[in-house]
């Protein structure tokens, strides 16, 4: 058996022409999507990258335990168990977060692995004193004309990769995947995890990509804007719509490499005998709500609601009459905990006991349901639970967000280790279900003021069959409590901690 992932990073469902969207150029998608199943109702978990991540590794929930950071010593690792099965694990990837302090346990647990530069900052070309550079587009910053740390070191990339499309790191990292399926396609048991950064902001492409787009790029006359902060928009609405034609040329691009992809699956007839998921983590506010980007924000559907595609060749190897592929499916899936359980499922191997995703095996033939709610999240913010048909977002209750503590023995951000002063109030907590009968350290924190929006302490209900682009929160007692019923037994599913009801205001819940 052999499986290829392809994951990308910020992948917006709404900019797919497999989901409605008819301006963008994206025909390896449309290729994409005739020769898979496409899932319809597919939602984040834990938010952002490293989290979700985690959960690729583990098949379970992290937002309710801890923030960003590494694999826990405690943790299985989906990668390594089935590397110790016998299945070659593979990463190819430029996604820069896993060389950092943050992430650094992740890309250890695959058989191997390679790493591409230069992706939103990474400190890769060596240029004493800054960039000496023009960084008209990091007008976002408090003061552009003092570009710094990661936007500086990006302007510095780019003049290193200039116009050359093979220095672009997601170039390198489809290149090392491709070349590994050419080598290795005629072997049996491995997986192949191809991860590009891409189309996360910065929205920066080659003039290749932009070309589908000429009438746009000829008549646009601001400022150059590739790269929005987190935050409302302040731009003027012609410099929101460059934006998204920004990340539309982006998008280009990641379907050129996903048509490389899928045509290596039709060179080596891999249809036949390889699993392909296409993938990503979660998607990204593009003006809608009038807001950029994610994490400082509820997470509407332009972040939750996620694109997904599966290859399964076992149902056709085993009765010629099944054809799955250009199907689609309903069920409620999440990817970042369910794939981990359909690659075991996959290759035979027996998930642990602390998984809590479901393996798509039978999803994907006849679209079996496998949860009746999905819950979502960051850690610290509203928890969210949907149906499918609402979407309830939990805020914290009272006047700050407390009591709110991370769980680990990991204890880092995404940069940088936690401070002497962040450890100083930590204790040493019993052992939770999934820590292997492990104490982990308990260290008191608080996001409520972490530079996020004030409706993150409000809670808020809505029906998407009326009402999918969440203007009007609904006020309806009944689905409330259906909501608040789904939300409960899922905190019990995975073990929150106690404080996380007390937290959201459900304390009272407890004894459901």
């Amino acid at each position: 058996m052999k499986a290829i992932m392809v994951m990308f990073d910020t992948l917006n469902r709404h900019f797919l022409p497999n989901y409605g969207c008819d301006w963008t150029h994206a025909p390896n998608f449309s290729r994409l999507g005739e020769k898979t199943v496409t899932f319809d109702n597919s939602y984040v978990c834990s938010m952002p990258c490293m989290p979700a991540r985690r959960e690729l590794h583990t098949g379970r929930p992290n937002f309710l335990h801890r923030s960003w950071g590494p694999i826990e010593p405690f943790d299985d690792s989906v990668p390594q168990m089935l590397k110790q099965a016998g299945v070659h694990t593979h990463l190819s990837t430029d996604h820069q977060h896993y060389f950092e302090d943050g992430g650094c346990t992740y890309h250890t647990r695959y058989s191997s692995w390679d790493f591409h530069r230069g992706q939103e900052g990474d400190p890769w070309i060596g240029q004493v004193g800054g960039s000496p550079f023009s960084p008209t587009h990091l007008k976002t910053d408090p003061d552009p004309n003092k570009p710094k740390g990661m936007r500086a070191q990006d302007m510095i990339n780019r003049q290193y990769i200039g116009n050359d499309s093979e220095k672009m790191p997601q170039h390198g990292t489809f290149t090392a995947g491709l070349d590994f399926i050419d080598r290795n396609h005629d072997a049996d048991n491995w997986f192949l995890q191809i991860e590009t950064f891409d189309p996360h902001e910065p929205f920066y492409t080659q003039p290749e990509f932009k070309k589908f787009f000429e009438k746009h790029y000829a008549e646009y006359t601001g400022p150059d804007f590739d790269w929005p902060g987190y935050g409302k928009v302040t731009e003027a609405r012609e410099v929101v719509e460059h934006c998204r034609y920004e990340y539309a040329a982006l998008l280009a691009m990641c379907d050129c490499y996903l048509g490389k992809v899928l045509d290596a699956m039709d060179k080596h007839n891999l249809w036949d005998d390889t699993m392909l998921i296409v993938n990503t983590d979660h998607g990204f506010m593009l003006g809608e709500h009038d807001s950029w980007a994610k994490c400082w924000l509820p997470f509407y559907q332009e972040i939750a609601h996620t694109p997904f595609f599966v290859w399964d060749p076992r149902p056709r190897k085993f009765d010629s009459n099944i054809d799955i592929q250009g199907q689609r499916r309903k069920a409620l899936v999440q990817p970042s905990i369910d794939i981990p359980l359909t690659l075991l499922d996959y290759f035979g191997v027996q998930p642990t006991k602390d998984m809590i995703g479901k393996s798509l095996t039978q999803t994907i033939v006849d679209d079996t349901p496998i949860r009746d709610a999905a819950i979502f999240g960051i850690h610290g913010g509203q928890v969210n639970v949907t149906d499918g048909e609402y979407v309830y977002m939990r805020g914290y209750a009272g006047d700050e967000n407390v009591p709110l503590n991370n769980y680990t023995l990991m204890p880092t951000h995404m940069r940088n280790r936690f401070h002497p002063d962040e450890l100083k109030e930590m204790t040493l907590s019993e052992p939770l279900s999934f820590t292997k009968g492990v104490p982990v350290l308990k260290t008191p924190c608080n996001t409520a003021n972490g530079g996020r929006n004030e409706t993150f302490s409000k809670t808020m209900l809505f029906d998407l069959k009326s009402d999918y682009a969440q203007q009007n929160s609904l006020k309806d007692e009944a689905v409330e409590k259906k909501m608040i019923d789904h939300l409960v037994t899922l905190l019990k599913e995975n073990d929150a901690p106690a404080e996380q009801y007390q937290r959201l205001g459900l304390h009272t819940e407890t004894d459901k």
